[in-house]
């Protein structure tokens, strides 16, 4: 089993940066995909990013292009989501998700495990 605590929430202004984390704990694998979600009230949980852990390889979504950077580091066992140019709709709580798949994935059933979420929040 794969345990995922996320980290690194909170109120920022719009325009602003946050970085959130995803500590990874338990059984890991060879060959894992890892990725960001989030979800704002009312609406369904969306893809954000995700990376290859051990290749690196990494896609993330159109609305976050340029803005987000999904990394990983290996040795600490934590994925990072750095955000910047922050925007009110990217207001939601925010998931990290882990993959037993060895291609990339972007969608909410292709991911096997779930960390509780980290509640990000942006004014204008």
């Amino acid at each position: 089993q794969v345990q995922l605590v996320e980290s690194g929430g909170g109120l920022v202004q719009a325009g602003g940066s946050l970085r959130l984390s995803c500590a990874a704990s338990g059984r890991t694998f060879s060959s894992v995909v890892m990725g960001w979600f989030r979800q704002a009230p009312g609406k369904e949980r969306e893809f954000v990013a995700c990376i290859s852990w051990v290749g690196g390889s990494l896609y993330s979504a159109d609305s976050v292009k340029g803005r987000f950077t999904v990394s990983r580091d290996n040795a600490k066992n934590t994925l990072y989501l750095q955000m910047s140019s922050l925007k009110p709709e990217d207001t939601g709580v925010y998931y990290c998700a882990a993959t037993r798949r060895t291609v990339l994935a972007t969608t909410v059933g292709q991911y096997d495990y779930w960390g509780q979420g980290t509640q990000v929040t942006v004014s204008s």
